[in-house]
């Protein structure tokens, strides 16, 4: 009987991914997506190594996180079309404005500048 529920709970679990992985995941047409990449700078335009770029979707509030190098470039592969989105960086407790990515963007690749003031 206990592997009859560990069969359920497995098919359960495939389920939640499966309805939550959309906004992340391949387009129905098969193509990977669209790309959102983007910089960190401060007020002077100078990178921001070790700032941390909060990406959420809009409808399920699904939040992907991602720290920048000595660059300060980030990038965020396989992004819904159909999904509004929306992009932040944070460093040392200072917040850069909210940017939205729409889905009425029609661009494959998006590319957005977050201001963070480091001092």
């Amino acid at each position: 009987m206990k592997s009859g529920h560990m069969v359920v709970l497995a098919m359960l679990a495939f389920t939640a991914l499966s309805i939550a992985a959309p906004c992340f995941a391949k387009d129905k047409d098969g193509s990977t997506g669209r790309l959102l990449t983007g910089r960190v700078l401060d007020r002077h335009d100078n990178p921001v190594p070790d700032a941390v770029v909060y990406l959420s979707d809009a409808r399920t509030r699904a939040v992907k996180t991602y720290i920048v190098g000595q660059n300060g470039n980030y990038d965020f592969p396989a992004l819904s079309p159909n999904v509004d989105y929306e992009v932040y960086a944070e460093y040392n407790g200072h917040k850069s404005d909210s940017k939205t990515v729409s889905q009425f963007d029609d661009r494959k690749q998006v590319s957005i500048i977050l201001r963070v003031d480091t001092k």
